[in-house]
């Protein structure tokens, strides 16, 4: 009798701890990232909820230099922005890195649209990593901006990995719609 409850505990015990992370994280087996750029602090609130509601690690994109209002002035053709933007060459320089990219299936790369495109920022971290046989994510923010060329972009970027459509979202969408958006993509 002793070993007949112990057995049915194991085994509920298991249940739950398989219903609690299938309604917390990802349960396809694929390790996740979530890779953001933030300017205004908009994307990373987005990219924070994603996150928890994947259950997947989060790392920010963090530029040498931060960008400051004067930077990020879109009227001023002689902004840093505006210059970066002019240029399809340019790559600003990241703080720091992915401790270990290889471990991850699945990249949800987030970041502000900017002139209907990804930041150049972006494109140095695609440039950064191998993301062969990965899966990479683009997603964005923006008030009304599409997400344009940005994931033709980025899989140019990323030859050997699988780079899917893109989705734009507004500053407060709900973890429960990131979360249904995402699992496909799992």
């Amino acid at each position: 009798m002793k070993k007949s409850f112990s057995i049915v505990f194991v085994v509920l015990t298991f249940l739950t701890t398989f219903q609690v992370q299938a309604e917390e994280g990802n349960m396809s087996g694929k390790k996740a990232l979530v890779a953001y750029f933030s300017a205004s602090g908009v994307t990373a609130g987005v990219a924070d909820r994603l996150a928890k509601a994947i259950g997947a690690d989060l790392f920010e994109i963090k530029p040498v230099q931060v960008y400051t209002d004067a930077d990020l002035d879109w009227r001023d053709k002689q902004s840093r922005s505006s210059v970066e933007m002019n240029d399809r060459a340019s790559r600003p320089a990241i703080a720091s890195k992915v401790g270990n990219m290889a471990q991850y299936d699945v990249v949800f790369v987030g970041f502000p649209i900017w002139w209907y495109r990804e930041p150049s920022i972006i494109d140095t971290f695609m440039e950064s990593y191998d993301f062969t046989g990965k899966t990479i994510v683009p997603f964005a923010t923006s008030g009304s901006s599409g997400i344009g060329d940005s994931g033709k972009n980025m899989q140019a970027l990323a030859p050997n990995a699988k780079v899917l459509e893109g989705k734009r979202f507004a500053k407060g969408v709900p973890a429960d719609e990131l979360k249904a958006w995402a699992s496909e993509r799992l």
